[in-house]
Protein backbone atom coordinates (compact mmCIF):
# COMPACT_ATOMS: atom_id res chain seq x y z
CA UNK A 1 0.00 0.00 0.00
CA UNK A 2 1.28 3.49 -0.78
CA UNK A 3 0.16 6.90 0.43
CA UNK A 4 -0.11 10.14 -1.49
CA UNK A 5 -0.71 13.69 -0.42
CA UNK A 6 -3.07 15.30 -2.95
CA UNK A 7 -4.07 18.94 -3.26
CA UNK A 8 -7.55 19.20 -4.75
CA UNK A 9 -7.92 22.11 -7.15
CA UNK A 10 -11.39 21.38 -8.47
CA UNK A 11 -14.44 20.25 -6.44
CA UNK A 12 -15.25 17.70 -9.16
CA UNK A 13 -12.01 15.89 -8.35
CA UNK A 14 -13.07 15.60 -4.70
CA UNK A 15 -16.34 14.01 -5.79
CA UNK A 16 -14.43 11.51 -7.95
CA UNK A 17 -12.23 10.60 -5.00
CA UNK A 18 -15.26 10.16 -2.76
CA UNK A 19 -16.79 7.84 -5.38
CA UNK A 20 -13.60 5.77 -5.41
CA UNK A 21 -13.70 5.59 -1.61
CA UNK A 22 -17.31 4.35 -1.71
CA UNK A 23 -16.20 1.58 -4.10
CA UNK A 24 -13.52 0.69 -1.51
CA UNK A 25 -10.78 1.33 -4.04
CA UNK A 26 -9.12 4.04 -1.95
CA UNK A 27 -9.22 5.31 1.62
CA UNK A 28 -9.51 9.02 2.42
CA UNK A 29 -8.05 10.52 5.58
CA UNK A 30 -8.04 14.27 6.05
CA UNK A 31 -5.04 15.67 7.81
CA UNK A 32 -5.67 18.51 10.22
CA UNK A 33 -1.97 19.04 10.90
CA UNK A 34 -0.28 21.95 9.20
CA UNK A 35 2.99 20.76 7.57
CA UNK A 36 4.75 23.98 8.56
CA UNK A 37 3.86 23.51 12.21
CA UNK A 38 5.09 19.92 12.06
CA UNK A 39 8.51 21.16 10.92
CA UNK A 40 8.56 23.81 13.65
CA UNK A 41 7.75 21.19 16.29
CA UNK A 42 10.52 18.91 14.98
CA UNK A 43 13.07 21.73 15.08
CA UNK A 44 12.04 22.79 18.58
CA UNK A 45 12.45 19.28 19.97
CA UNK A 46 15.98 19.06 18.55
CA UNK A 47 17.30 22.31 19.99
CA UNK A 48 19.95 22.00 22.64
CA UNK A 49 19.27 23.42 26.04
CA UNK A 50 21.55 26.35 26.74
CA UNK A 51 22.71 27.45 30.14
CA UNK A 52 22.88 31.11 31.14
CA UNK A 53 26.67 30.85 30.84
CA UNK A 54 26.40 29.70 27.22
CA UNK A 55 23.95 32.46 26.38
CA UNK A 56 26.12 35.10 28.09
CA UNK A 57 29.23 33.93 26.22
CA UNK A 58 27.40 34.08 22.89
CA UNK A 59 26.08 37.58 23.61
CA UNK A 60 29.58 38.76 24.55
CA UNK A 61 31.03 37.33 21.31
CA UNK A 62 28.38 39.10 19.21
CA UNK A 63 28.86 42.38 21.06
CA UNK A 64 32.64 42.18 20.65
CA UNK A 65 32.25 41.66 16.89
CA UNK A 66 29.74 44.49 16.61
CA UNK A 67 31.85 47.02 18.49
CA UNK A 68 35.05 45.92 16.73
CA UNK A 69 33.49 46.97 13.41
CA UNK A 70 32.68 50.48 14.72
CA UNK A 71 36.16 51.16 16.05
Amino acid sequence: MSSLNIEILNPKAKKLLQDLAELKLISIRESSENPFLAVVKRIRTKKAELSMEDITKEVEIVRAKRYAKKG
